[in-house]
Parts: C-alpha cells; structure tokens; sequence
C-alpha cells in the first residue's frame, strides 16, 4: 500500500470527516473520549460546524480513507497547536500512516508559525507514548484526568502532555519543562 496520500480536508467534505470519525470510534472506542453512539446520532449541522474548529488530515488508500487526525489551537496559547483524535484503520496500521499523518500536522502547524505543537497520551498507553516519542515529542509534567472505554465499561485513566517545539530557531521556542 505505497499509494496512500494525506490531505487536509476542505470544509465542504464535513460527510468524508463525518464517516472517518464514526469509522475510528467505531473500530477503537477505548482510544477516544468520545463516544460511538453519542457521535452517531449528532445532525449534520453538528458535523458542518465541527469543520470550523480543528483542521481535518485525512490519509487515503485511493478513494478509501484509511487515517485522521485533527489539528487544533491548544487552548492556553493562540501560537501552541495540538494534535488530537489520531486513528489508523486496521489494514495499514505497521505502514507508517499514523506518522504520516502526524509529519502534515506539524507541517501546518509550523507554516501556521505555531512554536510547539501538543500530543495528549493516555499516560498508560505504552505504544501511543512510544509512537509520540519517537516523533520527537516529550512528556511534560502537565497531566488531565480522561474517562475512556474500557470494553462495556469506561475507566479513569490519566493523559501526558507530550510537546513538540516547532521552531526552526530553538532560541524562539518556549520551555515545555515548567521548573
């Protein structure tokens, strides 16, 4: 599968981000907050408006999406982005998807003249705090509390801020270690 692209979505694609996104809760409830029924049952207003609030990364196979990722502000800094909502399908996960949609994530985000770029991890995931890791990502002591699905159940589970700084001069980039 070497034929496998990554775009940003346009708005006007609100139903492609719709179906990937109910695909990804779909196929791995336990790595979102949301949930697949809750997502399932908002309007299309919902998911028009929804464009507006985070840039959409798509990976396709053809004209079969096979990867998302969104890209948002980071709430505490208007020059901080964050990445969320990371979701490969089955048939090419080991393939190098995820980090390719990660690489046009911070590609925007750097054109955007953002300085670091955010990457919350359930602090338990070993393989999710690996992959951000070895993206060049660091866990700083900034924690928040997630409930996540947990098979039937859902489960209280803590995320790790990783940051990435973005910054072609690292002299302009803030440290992500408060002392």
């Amino acid at each position: 599968m070497t034929d496998i692209k990554v775009r940003l979505l346009v708005k006007d694609e609100w139903q492609l981000y719709r179906d990937v996104r109910l695909a990804a809760l779909r196929d791995a409830p336990e790595a979102f907050i949301a949930r697949f029924e809750d997502e399932a049952s908002y309007d299309d207003d919902f998911w028009r408006d929804r464009m507006s609030h985070a840039t959409r990364i798509v990976a396709e196979y053809g004209n079969e999406p096979v990867g998302l990722v969104c890209l948002g502000l980071h709430n505490e800094d208007p020059q901080t982005s964050e990445v969320f909502g990371l979701w490969t399908a089955p048939s090419v996960r080991g393939q190098n998807v995820a980090r390719d949609l990660v690489a046009v994530a911070r590609q925007k985000a750097a054109e955007d003249d953002h300085r670091l770029l955010y990457f919350w991890v359930v602090s338990d995931n070993a393989s999710a705090v690996g992959f951000a890791s070895s993206f060049g990502f660091r866990p700083t002591s900034e924690r928040r509390p997630v409930r996540v699905a947990d098979g039937e159940a859902e489960k209280d589970a803590d995320e790790v801020a990783m940051v990435l700084p973005l910054a072609a001069d690292p002299t302009r980039t803030p440290n992500p270690y408060p002392e």
